[in-house]
């Protein structure tokens, strides 16, 4: 839906709550045209049942106000004394339509200093609850969000099972695009493995302007652009266009900007023909077969040679032929190991094309260990489109900024001509910001080297802070818990500092100062 649409939408709204309360604003001693114009009326309509201002914000903000709604319209009721357990399941479950019959069957009196405490238990309980997801609710959408490392992309930078604080607003909050949505879940329920949100309607793209902008080699949450699947964990699991803020969520390393010139070569990156030089914390690792000449222990391996996912390739495995990840410094150190045989790196040779490799065209012989070069676009950047080109930017003119922003664009050939909606192309400039996201572990990584660019539009923020990390192949719960990463920033230089220890004392402090503050209150 545009914004016109939503505009009527939200005129709509107003009318049918015009319609359907004007009566009450007179009974409460305000004038009827209050009811009628928007937002005023809802800031009156907090003053009537004795609310901040301030809900008046809730009720506009996309999720929170599908909270928000039913506590006005049960608060409304509870204002005119109907406060009995039918009434408010009759004003929850009509919409708060049920108070157009409040409004012109019933004779009621306005009350105006009603007490606002829940008169059970049970209530207080409903309302403690309801506000503490509506609060986390904006600090979820807005600020903060956790998330959960699940593969080894970026090993050695975050772990797999690093559990992430992901900033909102460093680089903008993203608002929500569908705004009948299940509160803190993403794309699924949990255990019923159900959709959590309606595709329609659906609210255009925008986004709060950011604290600062992503910069060469910042670690990335994004919305991956191609999710198409109803099951992220099941490659032939049913296709479903999901929204754009409903794609399944990814953490790479941003290596490539808008504007640069992009290669790999031999699993190395080039940017405007120079390597990219990583930060210390970055540890990049290659792909590795080996053999060796005794059995060999995997766990006795990772430990030692600090090797990660390591898999053995005979079956049934002899532990003796393995597939592993390592990177420089490992390598160097597992080649000296007296049993070993065999090594050999697995990277793909120079001209070799892998059909799973974007652009995913014949005209491209290029793998995920020798790729581009290839311009990155950038907004307000102009470049020639022709059949050879076309395959690197289709996608961006049709999906990125065509479909997924409201623009209807469509790409065809005739002959040798490119066209868009008919109409010969022969240039195209860029609209948005697009981006390069790699994984460090270069060849156990799907990352951009499958799919391709990443728009603004799907970036999703920046993680900051790592605050458990649980280490599942451990043995015993004590040592499952990477005690030495909890509470440590992602970003900087030199070693993973924690900062634990000093969230423990921050913590008993706080107990120790509500404790005397409850008992000093208690005295008087």
């Amino acid at each position: 839906m545009s914004w016109t649409g939503w505009l009527l939408f939200i005129l709509v709204i107003q009318v049918i709550h015009f319609l359907g309360t004007w009566k009450l604003y007179v009974k409460a001693g305000r004038q009827a045209w209050e009811a009628a114009v928007p937002v005023y009326n809802a800031v009156v309509l907090m003053k009537i049942i004795n609310r901040p201002w301030w809900w008046t914000i809730l009720l506009f903000i996309p999720i929170v106000n599908l909270i928000m709604f039913p506590v006005v319209w049960v608060e409304t009721l509870r204002s005119f004394g109907r406060n009995s357990t039918t009434d408010t399941l009759l004003g929850v479950l009509t919409c708060g339509l049920y108070i157009y019959y409040i409004n012109y069957t019933q004779d009621v009196t306005y009350i105006k200093d009603r007490s606002l405490k829940p008169r059970t238990s049970t209530g207080e309980w409903v309302s403690s609850i309801l506000f503490a997801v509506v609060a986390a609710t904006i600090v979820h959408t807005y600020v903060m969000q956790p998330f959960t490392i699940p593969t080894s992309s970026l090993e050695k930078t975050l772990l797999v099972g690093d559990f992430l604080f992901v900033s909102k607003f460093h680089y903008g909050a993203r608002t929500p695009m569908t705004p009948i949505s299940f509160p803190m879940v993403h794309d699924t329920l949990p255990f019923v493995k159900n959709k959590s949100y309606l595709k329609e309607p659906q609210i255009p793209y925008f986004r709060f302007p950011g604290f600062q902008k992503i910069k060469q080699n910042d670690i990335v949450v994004f919305s991956w652009p191609p999710d198409t699947l109803t099951n992220i964990t099941n490659p032939y699991s049913k296709v479903d266009i999901k929204p754009l803020d409903k794609k399944s969520n990814y953490v790479k390393r941003c290596v490539g900007m808008p504007g640069d010139s992009i290669e790999v070569r031999d699993g190395y990156v080039y940017i405007n023909g120079k390597q990219n030089e990583l930060p210390d914390r970055a540890k990049l690792q290659f792909g590795y077969a080996f053999r060796t000449k005794q059995q060999l222990n995997p766990s006795y391996a990772a430990e030692r040679f600090d090797i990660t996912d390591l898999y053995p390739m005979d079956n049934p495995p002899s532990y003796r032929v393995f597939r592993a990840y390592m990177t420089d410094e490992a390598y160097e150190k597992f080649k000296k190991y007296p049993d070993l045989d065999t090594i050999f790196k697995t990277t793909a040779k120079a001209g070799e094309r892998d059909n799973r490799t974007f652009p995913h065209s014949p005209n491209y012989a290029w793998n995920t260990d020798h790729f581009g070069p290839m311009y990155i676009p950038k907004e307000g950047a102009t470049v020639a489109i022709t059949p050879e080109t076309l395959p690197l930017y289709k996608r961006i003119i049709e999906v990125y900024e065509g479909s997924e922003i409201g623009i209807e664009n469509k790409i065809s050939q005739s002959g040798n001509q490119v066209l868009l909606n008919n109409e010969p192309l022969t240039e195209y400039t860029f609209k948005m910001d697009h981006y390069w996201m790699m994984g460090d572990n270069r060849n156990n990584s799907q990352d951009a080297r499958s799919w391709g660019f990443v728009p603004f539009t799907h970036v999703v923020g920046k993680p900051v802070f790592v605050w458990m990390s649980w280490d599942s192949n451990a043995k015993g719960i004590m040592n499952k818990i990477r005690w030495e990463r909890l509470f440590t920033t992602v970003g900087g230089s030199g070693a993973p500092v924690s900062y634990f220890k000093y969230f423990l004392i921050l913590l008993a402090g706080w107990f120790v100062f509500d404790f005397f503050r409850k008992k000093k209150k208690a005295n008087k």
